[in-house]
């Protein structure tokens, strides 16, 4: 039997604003966006099409969830997207108004650069060596 990692949550104030950043800004795709309820839906987003792991884009419920927001990994950096061309999707992020904190180093793993989406999380765009 084999197990693999399908998806994980990520908490966002507003669906449309979380698709509008991370599939017009980053470029990841749409998997999957269907309506659950009048409040809820279900949102899958991936890196590509074809990737393994996908994110779902789960809309704050409550106080507690909406603190959660920006900060789910305590402020550490929590997600970490491959490139395979660093270079070109460092250039294409910054283009497209994605907030680096950093300029690109290089460091014995790979190449890496730290970025933000517009609530707080923070991630690593990196290419392994």
């Amino acid at each position: 039997m084999a197990l693999s990692l399908h998806a994980f949550t990520l908490v966002v104030p507003d669906y449309d604003a979380a698709i509008a950043f991370y599939v017009g800004k980053v470029g990841f795709t749409l998997i999957q966006d269907t309506k659950l309820s009048e409040a809820k839906r279900w949102v899958l987003i991936a890196a590509s099409a074809d990737a393994a792991c996908h994110i779902l884009l789960a809309r704050a419920d409550g106080a507690e969830q909406q603190a959660a927001i920006g900060n789910q990994t305590g402020g550490r950096v929590g997600f970490f997207l491959h490139s395979d061309d660093f270079d070109a999707d460092y250039a294409r992020m910054m283009a497209a108004g994605v907030t680096f904190e950093e300029t690109a180093r290089s460091e014995p793993y790979g190449k890496v650069a730290v970025w933000r989406d517009p609530w707080g999380n923070r991630w690593d765009l990196l290419q392994l060596t």
